[in-house]
């Protein structure tokens, strides 16, 4: 049987995770407050007065800075507080609304950025959707046993966070993702149609507890499926809520 395994958001894109035991999902959203908000570089073309999706390469992500791979989350719905905590940076909570708050968390975060690299300036935020990499409003699904596969072509063990995925399955064989490329799943009330794999980066490349990248990741892949992909992209077509253990159907 396959079931859901785990449930991640990243409130800040590329600025730590947070696991979740429950969430309701909106047919044609991303997960509520998933990459909500973006770090805007000093050479970003993202339009805060005309708020629109942009590429990922406008804004600071862990492909070009894996360091932030690091950091970790916990958003307070309540009060729009996020908190996030660095191995080396320590913790800050700041509301990512409040621009004074905003310079805060920027000087806080500007140690790990080089400094002959693009700089964070500001936060980016769409109104109803999340700044993933998709020009569509995407939620990411993985499977633990393709992990695992991974896992076995590189010869030790890796940590999940490295994927930044969403919704992680249990149940599967290796790789079944991709067999269901075009087809929907039911998790409990809630629909998921699956559109298209996930090309990876050297974000997976870097340890979500240092930051320092200490797995080939994108070797593992080509040299043993000849791909770079893992996870595949879902649009959520009918609203539901998703909890740990759910039962997954495909359909």
């Amino acid at each position: 049987m396959i079931n859901v395994a785990a449930l991640w958001r990243h409130p800040i894109k590329s600025h730590g995770r947070e696991a979740l035991q429950t969430v309701a999902l909106t047919a044609g959203q991303t997960m509520p407050f998933d990459r909500t908000w973006a770090v805007m570089h000093d050479a970003s073309k993202f339009e805060a007065g005309a708020p629109a999706w942009v590429k990922c390469a406008n804004f600071m992500i862990g492909t070009s800075t894996p360091a932030l791979a690091g950091i970790w989350a916990k958003l307070d719905e309540a009060s729009g507080n996020i908190t996030l905590t660095h191995h080396v940076l320590g913790e800050i909570r700041f509301n990512p609304d409040d621009s004074a708050d905003t310079e805060r968390f920027i000087n806080w975060v500007s140690p790990l950025n080089a400094a002959n690299k693009r700089l964070p300036i500001s936060l980016a935020k769409v109104p109803k959707r999340g700044m993933t990499d998709t020009e569509y409003p995407s939620v990411s699904i993985m499977t633990t046993a393709s992990h695992k596969a991974v896992e076995e072509q590189i010869g030790r063990p890796l940590e999940t966070p490295r994927w930044r995925g969403n919704i992680w399955l249990d149940g599967t064989a290796a790789w079944q993702e991709m067999d269901w490329l075009g087809k929907t799943l039911r998790i409990g009330d809630t629909m998921l149609e699956l559109v298209e794999p996930i090309k990876r980066c050297k974000h997976t490349m870097a340890n979500p507890q240092t930051g320092a990248r200490d797995a080939d990741t994108l070797t593992a892949l080509r040299s043993g499926w000849g791909h770079q992909n893992f996870g595949v992209y879902a649009k959520v077509i009918q609203n539901g809520r998703i909890t740990l253990k759910d039962k997954v159907e495909v359909i």
